[in-house]
């Protein structure tokens, strides 16, 4: 397969996957926001846009955080070369590059998205759209990836748009934890303290996990409980040990298939022993915003890795 084939698939799925995090994040934010006063209402926005990593940039644009301005600037602002409308567009370029490598149900997934949500984001997303438009992107990203799942032979192709699904998934839950979490607890003696409940909600909420944790933890939410949630449980497919054990699983795939192990299984080593029999009490001690800049250097210097070895710019 050539690098630059693979370099489609492998952005296709991140983009996607970005997309979808990003429409999950603003759902969350929403729920907040009608649910108080008109100036905490403005704090969550805050956070919805600090968390996605656009607070400069939104604030060289905008002066208040209300929160049409808010969700049209995540959603369609041609300021934010990163809105959803711009991601899309990239997952429909990535999957033109690799048409010849994906199925006609993947690319007509992808296709009838893009064009249903270009055509909802082409103009001002109102207060009584917004819900609309953040359940089309989820709708997309969960017929895209059902077409995939179901159509795709599990060759080179559907390895690469795998391991770039879940370096993009770890990314976004460890930056919403890390975010979210220097937020509520500015300080460690809040570790374990009674907190508002529906601002952890928020965050479960932010990565399609509120009910999961719910079955698993009898409804009691806790920082800690959290915590080991979205970083430990390999049995939640968005937390970091399940993103890492696909991401090991998918290019141990592509080192078969190339008779060689290249950096990236080296660093996917590395990084598996780094998290493997850890606890969470450890993560407390090492202190968890330093464990996810760790965690978030690891999974970026694996993509990297992955290019390299596979001549994505060849």
């Amino acid at each position: 397969m050539l690098g630059r084939t693979a370099n489609g698939l492998f952005w296709m799925f991140r983009y996607l996957e970005r997309a979808e995090n990003t429409a999950r994040l603003l759902e969350a934010g929403l729920r907040m926001a009608l649910t108080r006063d008109v100036q905490t209402a403005q704090e969550e926005w805050r956070s919805v846009i600090t968390t996605s990593g656009q607070r400069a940039l939104y604030e060289s644009t905008h002066d208040s955080y209300d929160g049409q301005s808010a969700w049209n600037f995540i959603l369609r602002d041609k300021a934010n070369p990163a809105n959803v409308r711009e991601m899309f567009g990239a997952v429909r370029t990535n999957a033109r590059l690799a048409r010849t490598n994906i199925s006609s149900d993947v690319w007509e997934a992808v296709n009838t998205s893009w064009m249903e949500l270009d055509q909802m984001l082409s103009r001002p997303v109102s207060q009584g759209a917004v819900g609309d438009v953040v359940s089309t992107i989820r709708r997309a990203g969960t017929q895209v990836h059902g077409a995939f799942e179901g159509s795709m032979l599990r060759n080179e192709a559907y390895h690469f748009a795998r391991v770039g699904t879940f370096i993009e998934r770890a990314e976004s839950t460890a930056r919403i934890l890390d975010m979210k979490y220097f937020l509520l607890l500015p300080s460690l003696s809040y570790v374990g303290s009674s907190l508002d409940s529906g601002q952890w909600d928020q965050v479960l909420r932010s990565v399609a996990g509120a009910r999961a944790y719910t079955w698993l933890n009898a409804g009691q939410i806790d920082a800690r409980g959290i915590v080991e949630f979205l970083v430990l449980d390999d049995r939640f497919p968005r937390s970091l040990a399940f993103c890492r054990s696909e991401q090991r699983a998918n290019l141990a795939a592509l080192a078969r298939m190339h008779g060689a192990e290249g950096t990236c299984n080296e660093l996917m080593r590395d990084a598996d022993m780094h998290i493997t029999d850890l606890t969470v009490e450890e993560i407390f001690e090492q202190g968890l915003h330093e464990f996810l800049i760790d965690f978030m250097a690891r999974n970026a210097a694996i993509s990297g890795a992955i290019a390299e070895d596979y001549r994505f710019l060849a």
